[in-house]
């Protein structure tokens, strides 16, 4: 199916990377809880596949994807339309935003917040050219921040569930 082309299966391992690790470690300690990790890697697939669209969206409608090698851009290659792949962008942060609201509800409130400042963090980095242009590592700058974000919420879900929250640090120092 192309929009699931178009949704960048390739650049999931890093959302689920960090989700996978942190509640690695925790079931280690013997405090996984199953379903937070569960709602972790939704918010975690979700917010990749919307940045994925919302990055196709803003190349798409700023002709960078005319002549694209690589992945299918659904914009750029004519597939769907900008508004199409917007909406598909917006569904999955909202996807993501539910999940993460699931999540804040179970554990901690301020979870929204940190939630509300990675969304933006990642709208902004996905769709502003110039932004990316400035950056030397470009999408590695991406995934870090993601992967940063993504940990620190499956960090915090050991800590609420009563783990060592403090040995998942240097795991994060080694693979972020």
């Amino acid at each position: 199916d192309q929009w699931l082309q178009g949704a960048r299966p390739r650049t999931l391992p890093a959302a689920l990377a960090p989700v996978i690790a942190g509640t690695g470690v925790a079931a280690a300690y013997d405090a996984a809880v199953w379903s937070l990790a569960g709602l972790c890697l939704v918010v975690a697939i979700a917010l990749q596949v919307a940045v994925n669209y919302a990055n196709d969206y803003s190349d798409g409608v700023r002709g960078t994807d005319d002549e694209r090698v690589g992945p299918l851009r659904l914009v750029g290659s004519g597939v769907a339309s900008p508004t199409e792949v917007k909406r598909a962008a917006f569904a999955a942060f909202g996807v993501a935003s539910f999940a993460g609201l699931a999540l804040a509800v179970q554990t901690s409130w301020w979870l929204l917040a940190v939630g509300t400042v990675a969304m933006y963090a990642l709208l902004f980095t996905a769709v502003s050219a110039k932004w990316t242009r400035l950056l030397p590592a470009g999408w590695w700058l991406k995934a870090h921040r993601f992967a940063a974000v993504a940990f620190l919420l499956t960090w915090v879900h050991s800590v609420l569930a009563g783990t060592d929250g403090g040995a998942l640090m240097p795991l994060y120092m080694v693979t972020g």
